[in-house]
């Protein structure tokens, strides 16, 4: 299989996408709705969902419950899962076994601005991903973190969207195929962050709010050019995945305004 079939796995026919994020093992021990998310997620794609960002543990336990749904292996992980700034990470997985797992890419991290040879580490782990994609065709997205995992005041810049644009663009320029990255829900920000990337960017998360709010940032996202979204806890933990799926994708593949996108959500459920 080449790598733009591959990629017509994880974004829909529009160039768009919405995956759900249920790698949270590999970084938190706040994991609460992903098992269950992982066993109903096939559930999902009709509703409008794309993809599914899962660890090799996952595609392996559940292999049966994933069989229909296109996946994303998780190649990296904390090396202490316990600390939630995820201070360090390593590489455990690469191109060959999410071509084991059947998997349609994978995702690594990156830190750009980042001390202690973190960023060297990352960038060396994405060039050679790169490498490896171009080899066996299978796609390589890069989530792009400015200086660390998390957002906080320790690192100012995590959210700096100059830092957010460079990182994202650096991430490319190792030969990443998607951008995964954070996004300020500002449209004319996020539209520089956008052109700058030069290759489909995805939105990481977004806020953890009432429905209104976060529906008006994902709006905000798509008009400013992005391609999607990739979320865990604004789908796992919300009290009705399937309406908030479809409610995505009305605004996500097509192009609903808020407003219509909170009425599915209240008309639509499992």
């Amino acid at each position: 299989m080449d790598k733009a079939k591959r990629l017509n796995n994880i974004f829909g026919k529009d160039g768009k996408t919405i995956i759900v994020a249920l790698d949270g093992f590999g970084f938190s021990a706040n994991t609460d709705g992903v098992d269950f998310s992982v066993k109903s997620v096939h559930q999902l794609l009709k509703y409008g969902l794309n993809c599914a960002l899962v660890t090799y543990g996952q595609a392996q336990l559940f292999a049966q419950d994933l069989i229909d749904v296109p996946t994303i292996l998780r190649v990296d992980g904390s090396v202490n899962v316990f600390d939630s700034s995820v201070p360090e990470t390593a590489q455990f997985f690469d191109v060959t076994d999410a071509l084991k797992l059947g998997a349609s890419g994978v995702v690594c991290m990156t830190f750009p601005g980042s001390q202690g040879g973190r960023e060297e580490f990352s960038h060396k782990m994405l060039a050679r991903l790169a490498k490896q994609g171009e080899e066996w065709n299978v796609p390589v997205i890069a989530e792009t973190l400015p200086c660390s995992y998390a957002v906080s005041d320790q690192e100012p810049n995590s959210d700096n969207p100059d830092y957010i644009k460079t990182a994202a663009r650096l991430g490319v320029e190792y030969g990443a195929d998607v951008i995964k990255t954070r996004f300020t829900g500002d449209i004319e920000t996020d539209r520089k962050i956008v052109e700058n990337t030069r290759r489909p960017a995805v939105a990481l998360g977004g806020p953890k709010t009432d429905n209104k709010t976060y529906f008006e940032y994902v709006h905000n996202l798509m008009t400013a050019g992005v391609c999607g979204i990739a979320t865990g806890r604004n789908i796992t933990q919300d009290p009705n995945p399937v309406g908030k799926v479809a409610a995505l994708s009305a605004i996500v593949h097509d192009g609903k305004t808020v407003e219509e996108a909170l009425q599915i959500y209240s008309t639509t459920q499992s």
